[in-house]
């Protein structure tokens, strides 16, 4: 798996994780630490492009949960956003499309609106 963290042009404040690859056992740790320095922020705003994720299994999923919470204890928000085909209908599935924003794009995600699902 490969994790890469960058500032968001759209927001200064805001930063977009580019996840590629499969996000299981072996490579949610790697993701894992990413979001902990993010989310270390006063306030985070982070931005998980899943656009290049083949295959996420439970652990993966749970790794969005707890940096979802961590975001929002501290003041913040984490979103996901360009999830393909597989991993929409599987955070359908599994409910975090109601508890986790999930968007169409990165400038959706990044948009000054509401943390929520959009689809």
């Amino acid at each position: 798996m490969y994790v890469a963290v960058s500032p968001a042009s759209e927001d200064p404040q805001a930063v977009v994780m580019t996840v590629r690859g499969n996000l299981d056992l072996d490579s949610a740790p790697s993701l894992a630490s990413k979001l902990d320095e993010a989310l270390s922020q006063p306030a985070p705003r982070v931005v998980v492009d899943l656009s290049g994720i083949e295959f996420c299994d439970s652990i993966g999923l749970s790794t969005f949960v707890v940096g979802h919470n961590r975001a929002r204890a501290a003041g913040g928000w984490l979103r996901l956003a360009s999830p393909g085909e597989f991993l929409e209908r599987l955070l359908d599935t599994v409910g975090l499309t109601n508890r986790i924003g999930v968007y169409p794009s990165i400038a959706d995600a990044l948009a000054n609106r509401p943390d929520g699902p959009s689809r």
